[in-house]
């Protein structure tokens, strides 16, 4: 039976909890020292917004386990997307200033080789997408530490630890799989298993996200983390602990179906500050769809998919980059992030965040 291990956490223990939260959960058993170990972080915006990218308190509480069980091969990783930059969103979301602590060198896939891979498994849908697969060579034969957070998102209803391999493992032309997102992150889940000697998740819900993720959200303040090796019970929780049945989210149905991890609750143990399901808490999030993500899923796979080739494959991208640009970072996030962010900043983990 698959374990997710939870727990109640707070601004002034949270890199305690985080050692805990390891140790029930047989980290050091699955994540194994003779490996180098990888340490997936998730940027979704390059600016700072709550629950919107791996916080440093996250970090942080991983970061001070690995030190103190001797784990000396240790990498962080964050990839780019046609609109996230990684160096200067490591700089925004206050990582580099926990990995100089520590010690541990951050390393932005832009600038490491990626060689072409062919999967054993039977994939889904990326050999439709891409006709010369590739993902780095530095992946092959590793440790991976999934950073993700609870929250919503309008392309997956939620996004945890599979989605966060999806930044990872393919390259920043990774939107061309918003047709297909559901069956790519099971195709994903399936390569990790080849290429990686264990894949282990650590979620934040210290601050959840509920809305129109993976960005504008509503942060909501939750007070827990999760740990788990199975990627799909992990997320299975997470969805729960949302609100939402998660084998009606197609991922997470389709991975269990495999036999890649387990999305059926009744066959997950539950450890750690709950022993059930049913005595976790239901936040009741629900996930809207941004003006950006609308948009893409309209013209991706809606009415006017027709223009996909135009719109997608040419010089007319460019258009698509600059509005998401100018509607996130110049429209959303001044006329409502900020104000968002100024009333997070004035609760207890806001001052956490400041502290880093």
């Amino acid at each position: 039976m698959s374990k997710v291990a939870i727990l109640k956490t707070s601004p002034e223990t949270i890199v305690q909890d985080y050692s805990r939260l390891l140790e029930i959960s047989d980290f050091k058993k699955v994540i194994k020292k003779d490996y180098q170990t990888i340490l997936k972080l998730n940027l979704s915006w390059t600016l700072f917004y709550p629950a919107c990218s791996s916080p440093p308190w996250q970090l942080d509480g991983v970061a001070n386990f690995l030190k103190k069980n001797d784990y000396e091969d240790v990498i962080a990783v964050e990839n780019k997307t046609v609109v996230t930059k990684p160096v200067k969103g490591a700089v925004n979301n206050k990582w580099l200033s926990v990995l100089n602590k520590y010690k541990i060198k951050f390393q932005p896939l832009t600038n490491v080789k990626w060689v072409s891979f062919k999967p054993k498994a039977e994939m889904l849908a990326l050999n439709k997408i891409f006709e010369d697969y590739k993902i780095p060579e530095m992946f092959l034969n590793t440790n991976v530490v999934h950073f993700p957070t609870i929250k919503t998102h309008g392309h997956t209803t939620m996004t945890g630890a599979m989605k966060n391999a999806f930044g990872g493992l393919i390259t920043e032309r990774r939107h061309h799989c918003h047709k297909h997102i559901h069956e790519v992150l099971v195709d994903l889940l399936q390569i990790q298993k080849e290429i990686h000697k264990s894949v282990f998740a650590v979620m934040d819900g210290a601050v959840a996200g509920n809305g129109a993720g993976p960005r504008t959200m509503t942060p909501v303040i939750t007070n827990l983390i999760l740990a788990s090796d199975d990627q799909v019970a992990i997320d299975a929780v997470s969805a729960r602990i949302m609100g939402f049945n998660p084998m009606s989210i197609k991922f997470i149905e389709l991975s269990h179906d495999l036999g890649l991890g387990t999305g059926d609750l009744n066959q997950i143990e539950i450890i750690g500050d709950y022993n059930s399901i049913k005595k976790l808490p239901n936040y009741k999030f629900h996930t809207k769809k941004s003006l950006v993500i609308t948009s893409d899923q309209l013209t991706r796979k809606g009415a006017l998919s027709f223009i996909e080739p135009f719109l997608y494959h040419g010089p007319l991208f460019n258009l698509c980059i600059a509005g998401s640009e100018i509607y996130h970072d110049l429209f959303w996030y001044n006329l409502v992030g900020k104000k968002r962010i100024k009333e997070f900043m004035n609760t207890k983990w806001g001052q956490k965040f400041k502290s880093y």
